[in-house]
């Protein structure tokens, strides 16, 4: 993963990274003009990413007509190499489609990591066989990205995972809170206080967290602080 190493070191999310990507391609590959990187999304196929003078416009050309080396490989698994457009009779009508926007070739290889499919990596340009003496090239470049694609989901989907780890706690924090007000109200024990809640929170249609909130948020005259926690060895509360 040496070509995009350096996109780790700066995490701004899932969606930067597979910019990143293409744009590293575009670089990396001679006669590219445009790359773009096809993935499943709600279990349709959706551009991730995308550089270059009308990547995307041809990437949902082929969607639309769900037919183009794009689609089939991401659906086959298998590269798709157009040396030009002019002469290629396979998914009609997106050949005369992409010529008529200046692309006359494509390559199209899949990106996937021990036969798992992540998508595929789209490169155009406006030359006719423009990709014919860089295959190998970007096959080593398709190998890369597909590594580090798998990388940067699994950092993507920990980073969601701590965040509602995170918004979890906040929300404890503030219940917690609204609970010890109303047993200091009613003379009551935690659980009773905490039925009393979730009735109320039922009655106004309103979800729990956010009743307790308000509660607390008006008792204080302000929002309630953020919750925090104490890290091993140390005295000082860390926020979350």
């Amino acid at each position: 993963m040496a070509l995009f190493q350096d996109a780790f070191t700066e995490w701004r999310g899932l969606h930067a990274f597979l910019q990143d990507v293409t744009e590293r391609a575009v670089r990396a590959v001679e006669g590219a003009d445009g790359c773009s990187i096809t993935m499943r999304r709600n279990n349709r196929l959706a551009t991730a990413a995308a550089d270059g003078t009308g990547a995307l416009e041809l990437d949902l050309l082929q969607y639309e007509a769900e037919a183009g080396p794009c689609v089939c490989s991401m659906e086959n698994g298998e590269e798709n190499y157009v040396p030009d457009m002019l002469l290629e009779r396979r998914w009609a009508p997106y050949p005369a489609s992409a010529a008529a926007r200046g692309v006359r070739s494509v390559l199209a290889t899949p990106l996937a990591v021990n036969s798992h499919s992540l998508g595929a990596l789209n490169l155009y340009s406006r030359k006719p066989d423009a990709f014919a003496a860089h295959l190998a090239t970007v096959r080593r470049l398709s190998a890369q990205a597909a590594g580090a694609i798998a990388v940067a989901e699994r950092i993507e989907q920990e980073s969601e995972t701590v965040q509602d780890l995170r918004t979890a706690m906040l929300s404890r924090s503030v219940i917690d809170q609204a609970i010890g007000m109303v047993i200091a109200t009613r003379r009551c024990t935690p659980d009773e206080a905490m039925e009393v809640l979730r009735r109320a929170s039922q009655a106004r249609n309103v979800k729990l967290r956010d009743l307790c909130r308000d509660m607390v948020a008006a008792a204080a005259g302000g929002p309630p602080p953020p919750g925090s926690f104490t890290r091993r060895g140390h005295g000082d509360p860390t926020s979350l």
